[in-house]
C-alpha cells in the first residue's frame, strides 16, 4: 500500500487522557516523523502536531483511536504528494 504523508492536530483536554495519548503514539512511532507539543496553562490544553509517513489505513487507524480517547480531539490533513520510487525527483 502506497504511503501518505500527514500532519495530525491534536487538542488534549485533560491531562489524564495524555498517558493513553502517549502510549498510542509509542505503538505507532515507526511512523512518526516527529511531534511538537504546546502546553497552554491559560486554557488548561495541550496542542500537539504529529507528522507522520505511513499507509492510509494506519493512518486512519491511529486517528480513530485517538479520537476515542476521552477529551482528546484530532484531526488529520494529508499531503498531495504521490509517492515516488527510489531515485525519482
Amino acid at each position: 500500500m502506497e504511503n501518505r504523508v500527514a500532519v495530525m492536530a491534536i487538542i488534549v483536554e485533560n491531562i489524564q487522557s495524555a498517558e493513553p495519548l502517549n502510549a498510542l503514539l509509542h505503538d505507532y512511532g515507526r511512523y512518526i516523523i516527529g511531534r511538537m507539543g504546546l502546553p497552554y496553562p491559560k486554557r488548561g490544553i495541550s496542542l500537539i502536531s504529529v507528522a507522520i509517513d505511513a499507509p492510509q489505513d494506519v493512518i486512519s487507524a491511529l486517528t480513530g483511536k485517538i479520537g476515542n480517547i476521552p477529551q482528546v480531539s484530532v484531526k488529520t490533513v494529508y499531503s498531495k504528494l504521490e509517492q515516488h520510487g527510489a531515485g525519482s525527483l
